[in-house]
This record gives C-alpha cells, structure tokens and sequence, in this order.
C-alpha cells in the first residue's frame, strides 16, 4: 500500500512540477525531467500500480469475508 500511495504521489508532484515550469520542464537537461521519469518508473517497478490495487483490494476482501480486522 505504501508502494501505490509514494509513487502515485511522486507522480502527481513532478507532473504539477513540469506543468509548472513549462516547456523548461520537459527539456533533458533540467533535473525535473529525470525526476518525473524516476517516479513513473517507480510506478512500473514490482508491478504497476493497478495490479497492486488489484491485490490490496483481494486481501482486503478475504479479510473481510473472513471476518478478521
């Protein structure tokens, strides 16, 4: 959960970022460019986001069902 949550973040902060900076912000040579690839690796790496919501959302249904909380 804490996986989703940080890199969901980090995306939304470099993207605001970028959008911020304008064309400044898509240009190689400015450090926010490599840390908004960074973050949307980050959201690849160990599986994506959304099968990791996936899983979450399975755990927590078999907790429920069972009853334990």
């Amino acid at each position: 959960m804490a996986k989703v949550f940080c890199t969901d973040m980090a995306m939304a902060v470099t993207t605001d970022a970028v959008q911020s900076l304008g064309g400044h912000g898509y240009l190689k040579d400015h450090p926010v460019e490599r840390m908004m690839r960074d973050a949307k690796v980050m959201q690849i790496y160990i599986g994506t986001n959304q099968v990791q919501r996936m899983l979450i959302a399975e755990a927590l249904a078999r907790r429920v069902r069972n009853g334990a909380r």
